[in-house]
């Protein structure tokens, strides 16, 4: 039957498995069986790094069988509907129902409805108190695990942090249980021990007559005050796969890609990932050369691309590049460089990159003024964005992108009218060249803006976000105020971003509304065609929850927050001073230069020890 369904479906690919490198293991061979789920279709889910390095780590386990799971797309979803077969794994086409863990790795808010939808279409109940000893036991981990909350009734337990670092311990503990007969409930006691475990069920919430938390108190002897996230100390003796799978068909990034380091030293005060990945800690350039080396191999991608928050503060950059250059080029295998800060710029390392053709330039000043720059710690200025680019501009290149955000804590519009003096100025500094340099060459600048949405753990947790009507004032003006044909304005619907802030700030209720969007056909979220900002609008209205107390809404330092019982090493009380700095448009300097004691010291390791 599933031959037969694949047959009328698009891109049949996504459900076979059978990819380069997958591992193939007899189910009946192991203690434990794990469901890797990744809530997005195929081709985004095989694009992430933690996938890749998570599915090798779990499947190194001679007892334990790692598969993988994506959401199936509208067209299978209704063929596997109609037909009554249940979500399944790619590896042996199992259904989830006969694995031991469902696993979802959560990277972004917007799919949280197709967690719920994989969970149905899998027969598992999705509300944790509705669940069976025959039921898997349901996880959640990734970088919006720091929040746990909205999901905090359908998840049985989160891991806060790294997954090199506790699974075994976790793993070994499951496969004892099981040996002896013990119960999940069982099992989900004993997990309260393990460190960066948090079971949700152990603890209670209360709510203030205004709507905020009155009380987050475990209700289990066992159960701690704090989660404390945990993380890998030392990246060249981590584990990470010398192989990676090679997808059949094309997906979003088809390439071998090298994790050079872990954390950021810059401190903007929007950056979540920036925050939470603290402290940084590197890779050493000769390791990295031999996983290239190796992951080439094994794989027959012909691009590398090298990935961390901010590659180009790698201490080693310039070498590791000028390596792989050297070592690949003359096989025409390609480098692809994360969009480098402009005050490290180094037009030499570009036209080695890029010797063949020429691609754009993308900047990120987030701000049009240096006031809102300083205000989010950006820690770049204009001089050096004009500066970078003249740069460019003499060495051939004539595209550039720019990114920026609109509804930042303190802007007005002169902030706003910033964004479009700065990409007129860019146009300014190409026309600076002679005219028989440019050789008939135009200039073209894309300018996009994001909606700003405030997150977890950043000195930002506590602002209110811009209503839709204000992003959308704001996106008009910036439009109507550009006024040169060689500057094109590109912006994200307010809706969606206005949606993340109440799931990126959400506590257990919000995962009613989860609930009842899904009920109305929510689901890929984050596909612009697909997004059903209606159905939310109802579920708020049906579920009697205020969007605006989430989303729009100011909080006191003192109000407790939804995740302060999770720890990820930095304090809020740096948050806090951080915040304060915000508001004095104060500049906090990079890690490297001056450590402001954020706390992520308490981990003995990285940069803090440099």
């Amino acid at each position: 039957m599933l031959k037969e369904i694949l047959l009328q479906v698009e891109k049949p690919a996504r459900y076979i498995g059978n990819e380069i490198n997958m591992v193939v293991k007899k189910p009946e061979d192991v203690d434990i069986r794990l469901a890797f789920c990744f809530p997005d279709v195929y081709e985004v889910g095989m694009s992430h790094l933690g996938l890749q390095i998570l599915y090798y780590f779990f499947n190194r386990r001679e007892d334990t069988y790692c598969e993988r799971c994506f959401a199936p797309w509208y067209d299978m979803e209704e063929k596997m509907r109609e037909n009554n077969i249940p979500l399944f794994a790619l590896e042996t086409g199992d259904s989830l129902k006969k694995f031991d863990f469902v696993a979802f790795t959560l990277q972004y808010e917007m799919s949280y409805t197709n967690i719920v939808n994989m969970l149905d279409l899998a027969g598992i109940p999705i509300w944790s108190k509705d669940r069976s000893e025959d039921d898997p036991i349901v996880i959640a981990g990734g970088p919006c695990a720091y929040n746990p909350e909205p999901l905090a009734e359908m998840v049985d337990i989160f891991y806060i942090g790294e997954g090199e670092v506790s699974y075994d311990e976790f793993l070994d503990l499951y496969k004892e249980m099981k040996k002896n007969g013990g119960t999940k409930e069982d099992f989900l006691e004993k997990c309260l021990k393990i460190e960066g475990i948090y079971v949700p069920k152990f603890y209670d919430v209360t709510y203030k007559e205004n709507g905020e938390i009155a009380s987050f108190t475990p209700n289990h002897p066992d159960a701690p005050k704090v989660i404390k996230k945990v993380i890998v100390k030392d990246m060249d003796t981590a584990f990470y796969p010398e192989k990676q799978l090679v997808p059949l068909i094309e997906t979003v990034h088809d390439r071998v890609t090298l994790e050079v380091f872990r954390g950021c030293i810059r401190g903007c005060r929007f950056c979540q990932a920036g925050y939470v990945y603290r402290p940084v800690r590197e890779k050493s350039c000769g390791k990295l050369l031999g996983l290239a080396d190796s992951l080439l191999k094994n794989s027959g991608h012909e691009e590398i691309s090298l990935t961390s928050l901010s590659t180009g503060d790698y201490r080693s950059f310039v070498e590791l590049a000028n390596g792989l250059i050297d070592n690949y080029s003359k096989d025409s295998v390609s480098i692809s460089l994360p969009s480098l800060r402009i005050d490290a710029f180094s037009l030499d390392l570009m036209e080695r990159v890029q010797a063949v053709r020429k691609s754009g330039l993308t900047f990120a000043p987030e701000a049009g003024t240096q006031r809102l720059r300083d205000v989010i710690n950006k820690g770049i200025t204009e001089e050096e964005i004009l500066n970078g680019c003249a740069l460019a501009f003499s060495g051939g290149w004539t595209r550039v992108k720019l990114y920026f955000m609109v509804g930042l804590p303190t802007e007005t519009d002169d902030d706003l009218l910033g964004i479009v003096k700065l990409a007129n100025a860019i146009v300014e500094k190409f026309f600076e060249i002679p005219k028989e340099e440019r050789k008939g060459r135009p200039i073209s600048v894309t300018v996009s803006s994001a909606c700003f949405v405030p997150k977890p753990f950043t000195p930002f947790q506590w602002t209110a976000q811009s209503t839709v009507d204000e992003f959308m004032r704001k996106q008009k003006f910036v439009k109507t105020s550009m006024n040169r044909k060689q500057v094109k304005y590109n912006y994200h619907e307010p809706e969606l971003s206005s949606l993340e802030g109440v799931l990126a700030r959400g506590d257990r209720r919000v995962g009613k509304v989860i609930y009842r969007a899904w009920e109305l056909g929510a689901k890929f979220d984050g596909w612009t065609e697909l997004f059903k900002y209606d159905s939310w609008m109802q579920a708020f209205e049906d579920t009697g929850i205020s969007k605006e107390f989430y989303a729009n809404r100011e909080r006191s330092y003192d109000e407790i927050l939804p995740w302060d019982h999770i720890s990820i090493g930095v304090t809020k009380d740096f948050f806090i001073k951080e915040m304060e700095r915000a508001k004095a448009e104060t500049v906090t300097l990079n890690c490297r230069k001056q450590c402001a004691g954020c706390g992520a010291a308490q981990f003995g390791g990285g940069v803090c020890f440099e």
